[in-house]
C-alpha cells in the first residue's frame, strides 16, 4: 500500500483518535455506514402500473415449519392419525375455522386471510428457508445448505431494502430479533443479500442471543423440544448496541446512564459534523445511533404496562411490538423471526408444545399487532404476512429415540400462509389442500408468488430490476402476486 503524501493540497480535516473511532465505527445493532450508502432505486419500464396499497410490510417468519393441521388448515374429518389432537373453532367469518388454541386470532378474522396452498419441492430446512426467504423455488447452482453464500439469491428483505427508501435515515429493511442459527451453530442460508453483495444485507437487530436448547417465547414460554431438562435462561436485550471502541456496555451501569451517554455523544458528534462539514451519510449514521424515535422503537422491554400486557412480556411480544414501532418510524419492511431456528420444528411432543408454549404467545402478540394498527388506521398501509419454510406431514409419527410424544415431519408440498392488512380482504381463503392436508387441491402457489405479493404491496413495479457490480440487470419479480387476496 502506498503511503500518503503529506503535501497533498486536498486533505480531510484532522480529528482526534476518539472522534475518528466514533465516526468511523459508529453503528446501531451492528449496522455500518455501508448500509446507508446510495441505495439504487429499482427501475421500471412501466410507470403506469398501479402502486400497492401498503407503505410497509411486517414479515413474520416461523422458522422450523408450522403444522398446517394444527393451525390454519385443520382436517377434523380425516383419520385420527392425520387430524391430530386439536379441535377446530369457528372464527367471526362464517364457515372459516382454525385451531382452538388460536382464539384471539379467531375473533379477528375480518382482518386477515389465508392461503392454504403454498407449495415447493423441498423437505430440508436450509433449502426451505432459502426458498421462502428469497422467493425462489429453485436453489442456485452450488447452493451450500450449511452456510450462507454470495451465490445465494437475495432475501425478500434485501430486495425490499434495495428497492425502497425509508425516512429518517433508517434502513428500509430490518430483521429481528435474531439471526437464524441451527443448534449446531451453522447460520441458515437465505437471510442475507446473497449475490447482491454484503453492502445490501438487511439490518440485523440482534436482541436475542443464540442458544442451542432454548426455544420459544422466552422467558415465559421457553422450552426444549426433547425436554432434556429446564432450558437455560436467555435475556432479550433491546436495544443491544454495537458501540465504538471505548464505549462498551460494560462501561455503563444502567439504561438511564446509557441513554445519557448517547445523548451527550450525539451533541458532541453533531457539533463536530457541522464544524467539519461531514458528508450527509455520516451525519445520517450519527442520527441513527442516537435518534430518540429509534431508541423508543427498540426499547420495548420498558414499554408501558398496557402495551406489555397486550403483546406479552416475552420475546414474541417484544419482537412484534418492536416491529410495529419501527414501521411507524419509517422502516419499509421488518422481518420478525418468531423463535430461533427449529422453534416450530415439532417432530415430537408437538401437541403440548404447540398448545402450551407456541400458540399462546403467538396468538396474543399477533392479535395485539392487528389491534394496534387497526386503531391507528395503519393496517390499510401495512401488509402483515406469516409463513414458515414448509408445512408438516399429514401422517403423525413418533421418533421414540428422541421424543416421548408424537409430532409431524417436514413437508414442503403444502403449507398455510396468513395475510392481513395492506388491502388484503379479510375472512378470505385462497387455495385449498386435499382431504389429508398433504398437497394443494386448488390454486397452488409458489414462493415466487409469495414474494411477488409482498413486492406488489410495497409498490415495487413488476418490471423493476436490481443491478449487480457489472451493471447487469436482475429481475425482482419471478412470478405473479397471489390472486384473490385483495
Amino acid at each position: 500500500m502506498s503511503q500518503q503524501n503529506p503535501n497533498r493540497s486536498c486533505h480531510h480535516p484532522s480529528m482526534a483518535r476518539r472522534e475518528a473511532l466514533q465516526i468511523g465505527s459508529i453503528g446501531l445493532l451492528g449496522m455500518g455506514i455501508n448500509h446507508l450508502v446510495g441505495l439504487r432505486q429499482a427501475e421500471s419500464a412501466d410507470s403506469s402500473m398501479p402502486a400497492g396499497k401498503a407503505k410497509s410490510c411486517i414479515f413474520i417468519f416461523l422458522s422450523g415449519g408450522l403444522a398446517q393441521h394444527e393451525s390454519f388448515d385443520m382436517k377434523p374429518n380425516a383419520p385420527e392419525t392425520v387430524r391430530g389432537e386439536f379441535k377446530p373453532i369457528s372464527t367471526r367469518t362464517p364457515g372459516l375455522q382454525i385451531c382452538e388454541h388460536l382464539p384471539m386470532l379467531a375473533q379477528r378474522s375480518e382482518h386477515w386471510a389465508l392461503c392454504r396452498s403454498l407449495t415447493h419441492g423441498s423437505n430440508e430446512h436450509s433449502a426451505g428457508h432459502h426458498m421462502i426467504l428469497t422467493g425462489h423455488s429453485q436453489l442456485p447452482p452450488g447452493f451450500k445448505p450449511n452456510e450462507p453464500s454470495r451465490i445465494d439469491r437475495p432475501s425478500i428483505a434485501a430486495i425490499a431494502g434495495r428497492a425502497k427508501t425509508s425516512s429518517n435515515n433508517l434502513p428500509p429493511a430490518v430483521v429481528l430479533p435474531e439471526r437464524l442459527v441451527h443448534n449446531s451453530g451453522r447460520v441458515i442460508p437465505g437471510q442475507d443479500a446473497g449475490e447482491m453483495g454484503p453492502q445490501h444485507d438487511p439490518w440485523m437487530i440482534d436482541a436475542s442471543p443464540f442458544h442451542t436448547k432454548s426455544y420459544g417465547a422466552f422467558p415465559t414460554y421457553s422450552f426444549d423440544h426433547q425436554e432434556r431438562g429446564n432450558p437455560e435462561t436467555r435475556v432479550f436485550q433491546a436495544p443491544q448496541l454495537s458501540l465504538p471502541q471505548g464505549l462498551g456496555m460494560r462501561e455503563v451501569t444502567g439504561r438511564l446512564e446509557l441513554l445519557e451517554t448517547l445523548q451527550n455523544q450525539r451533541r458532541s458528534l453533531n457539533d463536530f459534523a457541522e464544524t467539519r462539514q461531514f458528508d450527509r451519510l455520516r451525519q445520517g449514521a450519527i442520527d441513527l445511533l442516537t435518534d430518540s424515535s429509534v431508541h423508543h422503537a427498540l426499547d420495548v422491554t420498558h414499554a408501558d404496562e398496557k402495551s406489555l400486557d397486550r403483546y406479552g412480556r416475552n420475546s414474541f411480544g417484544w419482537s412484534l411490538l418492536m416491529a410495529r414501532r419501527l414501521i411507524s418510524t419509517g422502516v419499509n419492511l421488518v422481518q420478525v423471526n418468531l423463535g430461533n431456528d427449529e422453534t416450530w420444528d415439532t417432530h415430537g411432543n408437538a401437541f403440548p408444545h404447540l398448545k402450551n408454549k407456541l400458540f399462546p404467545p403467538t396468538d396474543r402478540a399477533v392479535s395485539a399487532l392487528l389491534d394496534d394498527l387497526q386503531s391507528t388506521g395503519e393496517l390499510d398501509d401495512t401488509l402483515i404476512v406469516m409463513a414458515s419454510e414448509f408445512g408438516r406431514t399429514p401422517q403423525i409419527s413418533l421418533l421414540e429415540k428422541h421424543y416421548e410424544l408424537p409430532g409431524r415431519d417436514h413437508w414442503g408440498a403444502v403449507q398455510s400462509v396468513w395475510f392481513a392488512g395492506g388491502g388484503v380482504r379479510g375472512g378470505n381463503v385462497i387455495g385449498a389442500s386435499d382431504d389429508q392436508g398433504g398437497y394443494p387441491r386448488e390454486q397452488p402457489v409458489t414462493p415466487e408468488n409469495f414474494a411477488a405479493t409482498i413486492y406488489q404491496a410495497l409498490g415495487i413495479p413488476a418490471t423493476a430490476v436490481w443491478r449487480d457490480a457489472q451493471d447487469r440487470p436482475h429481475q425482482i419479480y419471478h412470478g405473479q402476486p397471489i390472486p384473490g387476496l385483495t
